[in-house]
């Protein structure tokens, strides 16, 4: 599976800010691999902003579509006027690992309840028309067993296919080649073997 992420490094985060009928709504996202990076970038949001009204938030700690590893809340706001909203923006936007906080700061007039949907919808699709991504791809390891000779041809055809070599084992009979294989390309070796003239061997795991 490959999925679009925040291209962002740990404990980094892209910010926008909106007004609406003088409430502002600073937005932040990050790059969550997992549910404590969101949780660090709330803490990180209520440490910076302690005199903030709300701090609504909304995540997806895996990939689109993860049932597991996602959450939002509303944060004293009336509920379903914030999180609900902000993780229908994240879900529709079609990216994974990736969560998010609105920091409200009240200007005093009362939006209502449509108008808090719309104000914190809109708030996180306007951080994400301008936030920096990068493509994730899902890979299981894989191991290729080849001899000395064969092993600056195989790094190269692996390179050739954007497959990453993750480890190099060295024995006295060869090298062991642990690789990346995307889950959503078919494993076929074929072209190597035949490039290795048969000195290949796949191990494993």
């Amino acid at each position: 599976m490959r999925y679009p992420v925040p291209n962002l490094c740990p404990g980094t985060w892209w910010e926008s800010e909106l007004e609406v009928a003088k409430s502002r709504f600073i937005t932040w996202l990050c790059h969550a691999t997992d549910v404590a990076d969101f949780e660090s970038l709330l803490a990180e949001a209520r440490r910076r902003h302690p005199g903030a009204s709300h701090h609504c938030t909304a995540f997806i700690a895996g990939p689109p579509g993860e049932q597991a590893d996602i959450g939002f809340s509303d944060d004293g706001e009336p509920g379903g006027t914030a999180g609900r909203p902000m993780y229908r923006v994240l879900e529709g936007s079609g990216l994974g690992q990736v969560g998010c906080v609105v920091i409200r700061y009240f200007g005093g007039t009362k939006l209502g309840t449509g108008g808090l949907a719309r104000a914190y919808a809109q708030a996180v699709d306007q951080c994400l028309e301008s936030l920096p991504r990068r493509e994730v791809v899902e890979r299981t390891p894989l191991q290729l067993k080849v001899d000395f000779a064969g092993e600056a041809q195989a790094r190269a055809w692996l390179g050739e296919q954007r497959i990453p070599v993750e480890a190099a084992n060295y024995a006295a009979e060869g090298v062991t080649l642990k690789v990346g294989w995307p889950i959503d390309t078919a494993m076929e070796l074929s072209e190597l073997t035949s490039r290795l003239r048969g000195r290949l061997s796949l191990l494993d795991e």
